[in-house]
């Protein structure tokens, strides 16, 4: 499989907390221009913006950037990815990198460490994310979510629970140093190929998916391979709140 890959955004108007986030400015930029310039940083062949807004197509096309008007009746990104595929031709072979257009601050190396990873590989069809955690709160925390590998590196189960539960500690005192395994804290940034994504959207969705409401799990459900790419830490938390704009607004500007 190639290693060359495409990232595309998927980027809504409409949030319930703040509306218009991609065009909201991030020290002196849309938030929306700072996730394409780290997906152009990652070396990626093509970016595009997938939104249902014309504002946001247009604010991007303004600034040089692709986006492509998609259906505003989509229930995820993930479909909103499938359509941008389709819009453009790719093929089933493909990888496309979803990367989500909260994520200001987002690595450039996690992006490429995604497709490389899916590249690397011919059991998966889709890749993603995980860091070592090393705060006990966290393996206890349910915005957390937790991911636990077999042998090869392949998602055996995501959950917002704390997997895997350390029978000896974990009772009593929430001692994570003693584990046997180290907990991995699941990172949302997935690569897909094109082929997969076209499966992928014609799955139901899973009780599983339904209960943890967590999306990945609709791949295990169905019987596919995820494969996890470990790389050193989270990275720094998206934009949701006012106070995250602040925090991202004056990291960017003392960075």
């Amino acid at each position: 499989m190639s290693a060359g890959f495409k990232v595309v955004i998927p980027a809504r108007y409409g949030s319930t907390r703040l509306p218009g986030k991609p065009l909201l400015d991030i020290a002196g930029k849309p938030m929306i221009v700072h996730v394409c310039e780290r997906a152009l940083a990652a070396e990626a062949e093509q970016v595009v913006v997938a939104t249902d807004d014309r504002r946001i197509f247009d604010a991007v096309g303004k600034l040089g950037l692709q986006a492509v008007m998609t259906d505003p009746n989509h229930q995820s990104g993930t479909e909103r990815i499938a359509e941008v595929a389709s819009i453009m031709g790719w093929a089933d072979q493909q990888i496309v990198v979803n990367l989500q257009g909260d994520e200001p601050l987002i690595p450039p190396a996690y992006i490429r460490d995604a497709a490389q990873a899916l590249a690397g590989q011919n059991r998966a069809g889709i890749a993603t994310l995980a860091a070592k955690i090393a705060d006990a709160a966290e393996i206890f925390n349910p915005n957390a979510v937790k991911v636990v590998l077999d042998k090869d590196g392949y998602a055996l189960y995501f959950s917002r629970a704390p997997i895997p539960w350390n029978r000896a500690t974990f009772p009593d005192k929430h001692d994570i140093a003693a584990a046997a395994l180290p907990h991995l804290r699941h990172i949302g940034m997935y690569a897909y190929t094109v082929g997969f994504l076209k499966s992928y959207c014609n799955w139901p969705a899973s009780p599983l998916e339904s209960v943890e409401s967590l999306e990945q799990l609709r791949i295990l459900w169905h019987g596919e391979k995820v494969l996890v790419k470990i790389v050193d830490k989270t990275p720094e938390a998206g934009v949701d709140t006012e106070e995250d704009l602040v925090r991202v607004s004056n990291f960017l500007y003392s960075s």
